[in-house]
């Protein structure tokens, strides 16, 4: 291995001797700047506030290179030549190419007797790719630093012909006796199999290139589903479900295997459901993993992960579809000092990516924010989280009675579940705190109805609710395939309205195209109805009248339905006929 000689205080070439020391410091050790040089970099820092390195690269003091092997003798990581070493081609065939790719890094060697995959990478600070890395392939990870253009030539170089896809490895899997041996025993396999199959190269492979390919097609969840003749892989994208190609039945147990063991979760505990957790950086992106076992009939188990990848969520209520006028009811509604807010709709429907927009925007120095999540989605700076787990007794119920004593100004409850955490919720919202939370209705006035059944009285109803806000996600026209098209009567009809009642209105639609899957739509956007309490409609409530009376008088005081919200967006050609119609119901049901 040719390593990049770094000279240190006493003149040796003992890269840890840098271990730990500020980069100005180890470049001029190494000679590559001098003392004025490193100064002329600080003066500028002070004013850009960029990392030292980058600053000396742009004043063409050293360069990329340089800079990589600086920070590599900083965490105490080699630093080599690609150029000047002897690679074995096999080390390639360890690391698929999508894995390699997706974290620029590429294998040097393996050391079978250790496990240890060495890899080079081009940065030091890349530290999360050697943890995922060996998460994802079981391997003991030791990471070097070479320069990012002599990667960049080997991963051309060695994966260029790399064709490596799903269902490639699948057709290997196929004829692998170790697999194969699987079809002729029952479903009680010993543990030590299941382990060994876990780790098998193969399946870790397999296993990468379904999540990178989920990920990459900005999937929400994938599903893994055994039965009796068939094994299932599906990923949902834009809340439609997508079959990959099925594996055979007899990959089913090491595949949940092996995202068992990712999951941490007990491998040899069949019989009972199992919740886990797994970390990744994918591209530079945090994507997290939540996974759930549930044991079906034949001593099967399926699998589902739920994929939370942060750069693919819209913390930004500017971006989720709501109009200007609704976006202005909301913002006053979450900037009341006290009372209860509400965002109400199916599973599925971006309640929570809508409560977490609100808090991005309610998060400064002078807000204390609570939350009490169910599971705790993505983490935010500046929000105090907590994560409810009722088989210890940590309920909503539970938490929110411990908000009270930690001096919040917001509070968000993911779910008004039970009357416990109703009437705590009221009670926080009665001694001046913001509540918001969520239900599951199919529109805001429904709401009402939901929290009378659950026990809450009317009058606490009426002196805490301040709005409710009801959503739905439609998918989004692909917006490089979009084209202009006229309804037919009958699309019309479903939305009950006649050609003249259109009339200069323009329709779109997609076309299809390979950006959108040939499906015509790409992303969802949101349509939203927001009820605004006031005295007439308190009275009501009062009154116990039905949610048909309260949804007409809401209307009537200017509630714009999920239906008259689906139609806006229809005109604006965001979305088509058919998502509106799928995805709300008449005003008169």
């Amino acid at each position: 291995m040719a390593d990049r000689p770094v000279p240190t205080p006493d003149g040796s070439n003992d890269p840890e001797a840098l271990t730990g020391r500020r980069i100005g410091v180890i470049l001029r050790k190494m000679g590559l700047v001098n003392r004025d040089q490193v100064h002329e970099a600080l003066d500028l820092q002070s004013q850009r506030r960029l990392p030292l390195g980058q600053l000396l690269i742009e004043l063409g003091h050293v360069n990329q290179a340089d800079v990589n092997a600086a920070l590599a003798a900083q965490a105490g990581m080699e630093s080599v030549d690609l150029e000047k070493m002897e690679l074995d081609e096999s080390v390639f065939k360890i690391l698929p190419a999508e894995t390699a790719k997706a974290y620029q890094c590429i294998p040097i060697r393996y050391e079978e007797s250790t496990n240890t995959l060495t890899i080079a990478m081009k940065s030091a600070d890349n530290f999360r790719a050697m943890d995922d890395l060996q998460l994802l392939m079981g391997f003991d990870v030791k990471a070097i630093v070479a320069d990012p253009r002599q990667i960049d030539a080997c991963i051309a170089r060695y994966y260029e012909t790399d064709d490596e896809s799903i269902s490639s490895l699948l057709g290997e899997m196929a004829d692998d006796e170790t697999f194969l041996e699987l079809q002729d025993r029952d479903e009680s396999v010993d543990l030590e199999v299941v382990t060994a199959l876990a780790d098998d190269n193969k399946v870790k492979r397999l296993l990468n290139l379904v999540l990178l390919q989920a990920i990459k097609e900005k999937s929400s969840d994938i599903h893994f589903e055994p039965f009796e003749d068939e094994f299932k892989m599906r990923y949902r994208v834009d809340g439609v479900l997508y079959e990959m190609i099925p594996p055979p039945r007899h990959l089913a147990m090491p595949i949940t295997s092996r995202i068992k063991v990712m999951a941490k979760m007990d491998i040899a505990e069949r019989r009972l459901p199992q919740d886990g957790r797994v970390e990744l950086v994918v591209a530079g992106n945090p994507i997290d993993l939540r996974v759930s076992v549930l044991p079906t009939i034949g001593g099967n188990e399926s699998v589902v992960m739920r994929v939370l990848d942060r750069s693919n969520v819209q913390l930004d209520l500017a971006k989720l579809g709501l109009r200007d006028d609704d976006m202005e009811t909301f913002r006053q509604l979450t900037s009341k000092p006290n009372g209860i807010v509400i965002v109400t709709g199916p599973t599925g429907s971006g309640k929570t990516t809508t409560l977490y927009a609100a808090l991005s925007e309610l998060n400064d120095i002078e807000t204390k924010i609570l939350t009490a999540e169910d599971p705790v989605e993505y983490d935010i700076d500046g929000l105090v989280q907590c994560q409810v787990n009722e088989e210890v007794g940590m309920t909503f119920a539970r938490a929110l009675r411990s908000f009270l004593r930690q001096d919040p100004d917001k509070i968000l409850v993911g779910e008004v579940r039970d009357l416990e955490t109703a009437e705590i919720a009221v009670q926080a919202a009665l001694t001046g705190h913001l509540v918001l939370s969520t239900l599951h209705t199919n529109d805001a006035p429904s709401s009402i109805a939901r929290l009378l059944d659950l026990g809450l009285e009317p009058f606490l109803v009426t002196a805490t609710i301040e709005g409710i806000v009801a959503q739905r996600l439609v998918k989004r026209i692909c917006p490089r395939c979009k084209e202009s098209y006229e309804p037919t009567e009958e699309q019309l009809m479903e939305l009950e309205l006649t050609p003249e009642d259109v009339q200069g209105r323009a329709f779109s639609r997609g076309a299809t195209c390979e950006y959108c899957n040939h499906i015509g739509y790409r992303g969802r956007v949101g349509i939203y109805e927001i009820m605004i309490l006031d005295d007439d409609l308190r009275e009501l409530i009062m009154q116990h009248a039905s949610t048909q009376v309260i949804r007409t008088e809401a209307r009537n005081r200017g509630m714009r339905t999920l239906r008259q919200s689906g139609m806006l967006a229809i005109y604006d050609g965001h979305t088509t006929i058919d998502e509106v119609v799928r995805e709300t119901i008449t005003e008169e049901d």
